[in-house]
């Protein structure tokens, strides 16, 4: 199994990939849009034998207190090839892509207890607050240190988030 960018041509399995990880599509359709904006910062699938077993996407954040941020989601796994470290690997590359890229800070919005394994801390740590009220679910990873203002605030998605 590879971690790799994805490619011209590998939409339609990645649009699979989410749509089979999620009750309903509105997440490949995200990633639909988030690619036809042109704001897909990163976006990485996981191939085996020809196949796309998983993707994970992140896109810029604002804040009126930070800057130069990423939202990490969504992130999927096809059914049949979870459990065997495959989103682990791609959160990994994604946070190792978006350091590399000089982004300060990443947010997330999900389970706390499988986010900490990456340094991600509840985001009021920061005072940063988001704009789906996400409570504990909502984390942060500083990846430059002082990227993150102790003064917090709100931090928005792109606006294709609000379809979801």
């Amino acid at each position: 199994m590879r971690v790799r960018h994805e490619a011209p041509g590998d939409e339609a399995a990645i649009h699979r990939v989410h749509s089979e990880s999620f009750p309903t599509d509105a997440e490949a359709r995200l990633v639909d849009s988030l690619r036809a904006a042109g704001i897909l910062s990163i976006s990485l699938v996981a191939e085996e034998s020809g196949q796309i077993l998983g993707h994970v996407a992140c896109s810029p954040v604002t804040s009126s207190a930070v800057s130069s941020g990423l939202g990490l989601a969504p992130v999927a796994v096809l059914s049949g090839a979870r459990r065997r470290g495959i989103a682990d690997q791609l959160v990994r590359a994604a946070l190792s892509l978006a350091t590399e890229g000089g982004h300060g800070y990443v947010v997330v919005l999900g389970a706390p207890s499988y986010y900490a394994r990456f340094g991600f801390m509840p985001a009021r740590t920061w005072n940063l607050h988001d704009e789906y009220e996400g409570g504990e679910a909502f984390q942060a990873i500083e990846l430059q240190p002082g990227a993150l203002s102790h003064s917090g605030g709100v931090v928005q998605y792109a606006p294709q988030f609000a379809a979801l």
